[in-house]
């Protein structure tokens, strides 16, 4: 089985071209091929001589991979299926917004977190994404040149598989791959402190943690990690960073109705979250099965919107997209594709 190029950094390339015999100059070459130029084989990198590419194809080929199929929402999402290594499927959701289009990659197949309000955890987990199958979910789009935005929220626990995300976060951001500024970028994270510590510390992305309830019990309710890694940790790690006011840092909280949506939820939060420059977002709930909870109508979550930002906490509520699909927040799936 031959080795994929698509993924690799630049000094992955640079040693894999000296260690074939040639130029150091070939792994940039190699790049430009791969990232810039976004051929699908190796006999298209013209630049490489002829034998250079016969050793090049014996021992590696390029990696990527068509979509297996697409879903369109009535509001314009997609969602796409792409096959990964072991017959494996993940999803992948693209959403347009007038100038804006943001693509939503997943990190696993499945995944081990076990939140209660998610399908991707119901599922269970069946494997770590390479960096190659993050950015192919990407590269690979249709409309993957339209993408101005990039949020690793798709399947998956991103710093759960913090090195090939951290990897492929390089190649998006490089000059040399495919240049994109990591503030268009933002890795979400149930709070996995010590990966969370590495990734502010490697990475320029945007971070996004699922907060949900700021009651430790509650919360744990919610996220079996909150045992392992609590809540005040989390904070207290974002609070030993000065991110500048160019990195955002974001609170994912989906609310539930009669279960987080209270005023003494805001004034935890409030109490919780001072002095951290940072946004709360509002999520709906989306209903899964076997889940008997539901989400606040409209009207409670404006009001709990107001009620944030009366006390300073710049709040915003994340529109709901591609739900008829099965592409909304917390309903990505692929359980019934494995065959």
């Amino acid at each position: 089985m031959k080795e994929e190029l698509f993924g690799k950094t630049l000094q992955e390339l640079t040693a894999i071209s000296l260690g074939l015999g040639f130029p150091s100059y070939a792994g940039k070459q190699i790049s430009q091929w791969l990232y810039q130029k976004g051929v699908t084989r190796l006999d298209e990198m013209t630049s490489l001589s002829r034998a250079a590419r016969d050793r090049l194809s014996a021992k590696f080929e390029v990696g990527r991979e068509e979509p297996a199929g697409v879903q369109e929402s009535s509001d314009g999402t997609k969602k796409y299926l792409f096959r990964v290594a072991g017959g494996k499927f993940i999803e992948t959701a693209t959403i347009p917004e007038g100038e804006r289009s943001t693509a939503c990659i997943s990190s696993q197949v499945g995944c081990k977190m076990g939140c209660l309000f998610c399908m991707t955890g119901k599922q269970g987990f069946q494997g770590n994404l390479t960096a190659g199958e993050i950015l192919n979910q990407y590269r690979s789009l249709p409309e993957w040149d339209r993408i101005t935005n990039i949020v690793y929220m798709g399947m998956g626990e991103p710093l759960d598989n913090l090195n090939p995300v951290l990897q492929s976060l390089e190649v998006l951001t490089s000059p040399w791959g495919y240049a994109m500024s990591p503030r268009r970028i933002t890795v979400s994270t149930i709070g996995i402190t010590p990966a969370m510590k590495e990734f502010l510390d490697k990475s320029q992305a945007h971070l996004a943690v699922s907060l949900h309830s700021p009651f430790e019990e509650e919360r744990r309710r919610l996220m079996p990690v909150q045992q392992v890694y609590p809540l005040k940790e989390v904070l207290v790690e974002i609070r030993s960073w000065n991110l500048g006011r160019q990195r955002r840092i974001s609170f994912e909280y989906i609310l539930f109705r009669g279960f987080n949506d209270s005023r003494k939820h805001v004034n935890e939060l409030s109490r919780i979250l001072h002095g951290i420059r940072c946004r709360v977002n509002l999520i709906r709930f989306h209903p899964i099965p076997g889940i008997p909870m539901e989400s606040p109508d409209e009207r409670a979550i404006r009001e709990f919107r107001q009620q944030l930002n009366d006390k300073g906490i710049l709040t915003t509520m994340r529109a709901s997209r591609g739900q008829d699909i099965d592409a909304a927040c917390g309903l990505l799936s692929t359980r019934t594709d494995h065959r």
